[in-house]
């Protein structure tokens, strides 16, 4: 689109000589609602090509965020004084402030924001396998570029010498934080994703000391809770691990070690090899370090799986 003779960007003159009628709609601060929840707030009392143009965002919301006002136009088939109009009428004074709160969206990590129209097609002579394991590949090199050997051997110490290891993360984190547990639980005492159903994180904050390791997950889209409790189990003196992103920030954690994973992708979803390898090092260091008090633990678990008969077919 950037390559078109017509992309120029729509000059605050153009844009002020548009006039819109009063929304029977209440007035809404653009800051009150997410940039989609004012489209879809407006979407029965717009004329139709507007409407056009707002089903157009909601569906493929990452164009507004990327694309000027002519290239939007011209991309869905409207007018310029069109897009005036949708834009003023969301409660913006221009299309480029609309832009800018779709791109503050956009950073939040919303799948939307990362469709696009052509998705669906095809991926190229490879093919989309061969696109997204090249991707995966590429994640990968870039993550452990950032994450030298040291650093994770570092982190499996002080893992097995932990008094108790918790493991904190929602949404998708929390996979992420049980996946985690689950290999290292087979090779030491004290392990527990935080916080159970039906609990809160204060019953855990009491328990946070110098004796405590606790792991994060707070790759894009966590609650702004996760950042909140691992700052305050770092002052009570705990060793946080605190995995992210390349996109996200550590909210001033002052995590011991602080892990960036390369989750870009083909498509809308993030792309998480990258996490699960961090996991598998991890998981991995510990076994090694753990030494004949983790056999002996995993050798139990397993004697016990035969006593219970609970992976027999």
């Amino acid at each position: 689109m950037s390559g078109r003779g017509t992309g120029a960007s729509y000059t605050a003159a153009s844009m002020s000589s548009a006039v819109v009628p009063p929304s029977s709609s209440p007035s809404t601060s653009p800051s009150s609602l997410s940039f989609l929840g004012q489209i879809r707030q407006l979407m029965e009392t717009l004329p139709p090509s507007e409407r056009r143009l707002g089903e157009f965002i909601l569906d493929f919301p990452g164009d507004m965020a990327s694309y000027n006002a002519s290239e939007l136009a011209e991309l869905v088939g409207v007018s310029n004084a069109t897009v005036t109009r949708f834009t003023r009428r969301l409660g913006y004074a221009s299309y480029e402030e609309a832009r800018r709160h779709a791109r503050e969206e956009r950073s939040r990590g919303s799948p939307l924001f990362v469709a696009r129209p052509e998705a669906g097609g095809d991926a190229g002579a490879g093919g989309f396998v061969a696109e997204h394991i090249q991707q995966a590949c590429e994640n990968m090199a870039a993550t452990f570029a950032q994450i030298d050997e040291a650093m994770i051997d570092d982190i499996a110490s002080a893992i097995c010498g932990a008094r108790s290891v918790m493991f904190l993360g929602y949404r998708n984190n929390r996979n992420f934080a049980a996946y985690l547990r689950w290999q290292l639980a087979q090779l030491l005492p004290g392990t527990q994703v935080i916080p159970g159903a039906g609990e809160t994180l204060a019953e855990y904050a009491v328990d946070m000391g110098e004796k405590t390791v606790l792991v994060v997950f707070a790759l894009r889209r966590s609650l702004p809770i996760t950042a909140r409790f691992a700052a305050s189990a770092a002052r009570a003196g705990a060793q946080v691990v605190y995995v992210t992103d390349q996109l996200s920030g550590t909210a001033n954690v002052p995590a011991r070690w602080v892990l960036r994973c390369h989750s870009a992708a083909p498509g809308p979803l993030d792309n998480h090899v990258a996490v699960i390898m961090l996991c598998d090092l991890i998981a991995t260091r510990v076994m090694r370090r753990a030494g004949a008090a983790g056999r002996r633990r995993l050798t139990t678990v397993e004697a016990e799986h035969d006593v219970l008969s609970e992976l027999k077919r």
